[in-house]
């Protein structure tokens, strides 16, 4: 994506008017004057500013080695910029966006491996209200926030008094008022989208029953670490039309890859987001019934368990349904001999997933889990501060 800020500041002693822009795929970040012939990088031996607008009018403003926080209007600041308040679907957001995020993710990701320490969020506070019970979502978004020097509330659903009755409205409007972001995991995705509605404050969707949009961004991340650029792959969903396939269904529209899904009749993604996907894509998104058909040349294969959170009653029944769709060695020979298997994790090991194959060599579930602390940052980084 691209910010544009106007703006006077003082650098080695003179006043510069300047234009600020932050260029797709491009980590260099150019201070463009407004005199044409002249043009330098900010990263440069003679000094050093980096400009974050937050959502509370704030800039942070460092030369040299000075660094100090004023208010927006001191800096006479005008913004020509579009971007989004929450993350509550893919569907809310355009390609560049997204890329912006997978781009500042791997970015981040390579700064983190050689020992920066980041403070871009210092000072500030999310609250992750969870209804649902979460071991990876919880702690990567977490630890995500305490490495961008953040600070983190964890409320779950019998600890507020959302699970008194409490209308979302007025815990929306009072929690906005103490920390700087909600991260909610919940069943309804009507809950998310009426916090957001209330909340002065970004609202992250780290899980409904309807979407997933924080899981597939961090699996997108994977997926281009290990294949490259993503209108070039297959990608095969196999099992369950769950949220998780709804969010990859809007990613495949978003970003022009060829996406298609194998699900027993009767268990078929959003049927909304499948036909509003398939009318605008750029590449085919194929629901199948056979998944010895949708995993011909298959460069990536995705799984997930065969009953979500909430579908326990249904367990032993879909045991029964979903077995011919279990990704064993036999069913991954008909993808890409160079596929790569993907799988969100908790696995059911020997359902949905064979032992043999998650511990294989195709396999980069572990590599995948690790993604979603470094594009929970971004996503951090980007709802709170205003920009990637």
């Amino acid at each position: 994506m691209s910010h544009s800020f106007i703006m006077s500041c003082v650098t080695c002693q003179d006043v510069i008017l300047f234009l600020w822009s932050v260029t797709e795929g491009n980590e260099k970040r150019k201070c463009h004057f407004m005199n044409p012939t002249t043009e330098l990088l900010c990263k440069s031996d003679v000094f050093f500013i980096s400009i974050i607008f937050g959502l509370k009018g704030l800039c942070s403003v460092q030369h040299r080695q000075r660094r100090q926080l004023v208010p927006a209007c001191f800096l006479n600041i005008k913004i020509n910029i579009t971007m989004n308040t929450h993350l509550l679907a893919l569907q809310d957001f355009t390609q560049t966006q997204l890329k912006a995020l997978l781009d500042r993710a791997a970015v981040l990701k390579k700064e983190t491996q050689s020992g920066l320490r980041h403070q871009q969020l210092a000072g500030k506070k999310i609250c992750m209200l969870f209804e649902k019970p979460s071991t990876r979502t919880r702690v990567s978004f977490e630890a995500a926030m305490y490495e961008m020097g953040g600070q983190v509330i964890f409320m779950s659903a019998k600890e507020s008094q959302l699970g008194r009755g409490e209308p979302l409205k007025d815990t929306a409007r009072v929690l906005a008022r103490y920390v700087d972001a909600l991260v909610v995991r919940t069943f309804g995705q009507d809950v998310v989208e009426e916090l957001a509605h209330y909340s002065a404050v970004p609202v992250i969707n780290a899980l409904t029953d309807l979407h997933h949009p924080c899981q597939i961004l961090s699996d997108l991340m994977t997926v281009i670490e290990q294949k490259g650029d993503l209108s070039k792959v297959k990608i095969v969903w196999i099992g369950d039309g769950n949220n998780m396939a709804n969010s990859w269904i809007q990613a495949a529209f978003a970003f022009g890859f060829p996406l298609t899904l194998a699900c027993p009749t009767g268990y078929d993604p959003d049927p909304t987001i499948l036909k509003a996907a398939q009318q605008r894509a750029e590449q085919p998104i194929t629901l199948l019934r056979d998944p010895v058909e949708a995993m011909q040349g298959a460069d990536v294969v995705n799984v997930d368990v065969w009953a979500s959170m909430g579908q326990e009653d249904e367990a032993e029944k879909r045991l029964a349904v979903f077995q011919p769709y279990q990704l064993n060695t036999a069913l991954l020979a008909h993808a890409a001999v160079d596929a790569v298997v993907l799988h969100c994790l908790p696995a059911h090991r020997d359902e949905e997933i064979t032992e043999e194959v998650l511990e294989g060599s195709q396999c980069v579930a572990f590599d995948q889990a690790e993604n979603k602390m470094h594009m929970h940052k971004a996503i951090l980084e980007y709802l709170i501060n205003g920009m990637v």
